[in-house]
């Protein structure tokens, strides 16, 4: 085995499926640029502090009569997933009156932290390349004052989506329209009101789907009157060492970045018990527990258990108890519940 010369690090071997996707995805974009397809930024809701800022996006081979619009338009799930990435472009990056430049990876992504002096609130980054039109990221900077955040699961959690099951989960995924996924109740009400208890509060949507489906999501969040916040999603496809990435993996890795990005926030942790959310929230909340401030779990119904391929847990109203280093974990079937159960606790 060969080895790279001194100062150099070896570059890892791409996984088989990666090598196979990259030679499709060659060939798809020299056809479709012979036929007038150009590159379209799609930006996705960053975030940040006074002094930089991580700003998300990404770069898609598109027709030119949908360069102008700068984002997906709404369309049936499937088609969400028929795109082609511009791998390793560059774009150009306006933060606070400062030029950054990024390189897209293999799959389009630019997921990069800039340094920019914003003020707190919302804000807005400029995205450009010498070939694509020009586009705004809106960003979300936290004030430093800010002690208090939420951070929720998407799926069962306020979308009704059954998403453990492969079968269902692809019917919900590509073919459902988008007006046909219904919120959970009271989820929308208790996350405004937590954000009115809390001025200020940030409130992050971290889920294991792919962020083919951030603008679906969007539309559901804002149409369902979420709290606007950023989307902390993943790429879809083959890695440079699997298969498919691992969304357990991609929610720990999300929750220790925001940990060590707002060292002083303490986080309630908002999930379903029809994935691996308290599993997950039990093993943060062990490892940072000065960075948790609760986990609220809602409880799926034995039906929805049973869609979502795990077992209906027992018949039971509100539940409150202590998890690791006396947090409190509380457990409700959906956002009056939890809502109470924060009220009774003092977490709000």
């Amino acid at each position: 085995m060969s080895t790279p010369p001194a100062g150099q690090l070896a570059v890892p071997a791409l996984h088989r499926a990666a090598r196979i996707e990259d030679a499709v995805h060659r060939l798809v974009e020299r056809r479709l640029r012979r036929t007038g397809w150009q590159t379209n930024i799609i930006a996705y809701t960053g975030y940040g502090a006074p002094g930089w800022v991580r700003v998300m996006c990404r770069v898609l081979l598109g027709r030119a009569d949908n360069r102008k619009r700068g984002r997906l338009e709404k369309v049936r799930g499937w088609r969400s997933f028929a795109t082609l990435p511009a791998k390793r472009v560059t774009v150009t990056i306006e933060a606070g009156g400062v030029r950054h430049e990024a390189c897209a990876d293999r799959s389009g992504f630019v997921n990069t932290v800039v340094e920019a002096d914003l003020p707190p609130g919302w804000g807005a980054v400029r995205l450009s390349m010498p070939d694509a039109e020009p586009v705004e990221a809106p960003v979300r900077i936290l004030d430093p004052q800010v002690r208090f955040g939420i951070i929720s699961d998407i799926d069962d959690t306020v979308m009704v989506t059954a998403l453990p099951r492969p079968l269902l989960a692809a019917w919900n995924t590509f073919v459902l329209d988008e007006h046909a996924r219904t919120a959970v109740p009271g989820m929308a009400v208790l996350y405004e009101r937590l954000v009115t208890a809390h001025p200020g509060a940030p409130v992050f949507y971290l889920s294991t789907g792919a962020w083919n489906v951030a603008p679906t999501l969007t539309r559901f969040l804002s149409r369902h009157l979420y709290p606007a916040g950023p989307l902390l999603l993943t790429d879809w496809g083959p890695t440079h060492d699997r298969w498919f990435r691992s969304g357990m993996e991609h929610k720990r890795a999300t929750l220790a970045r925001l940990a060590s990005e707002f060292p002083d926030v303490q986080w309630l942790l908002v999930g379903d018990d029809g994935q691996h959310d308290p599993e997950i929230y039990r093993e943060f909340a062990a490892g940072h527990p000065a960075n948790v401030a609760g986990v609220a779990i809602r409880r799926l119904s034995p039906t929805q258990s049973v869609l979502a391929g795990t077992l209906p847990a027992p018949l039971a109203g509100q539940e409150s108890s202590s998890g690791p280093v006396g947090q409190k974990w509380l457990s409700a079937p959906d956002g009056a519940g939890l809502w109470k159960l924060l009220r009774q606790t003092g977490l709000v």
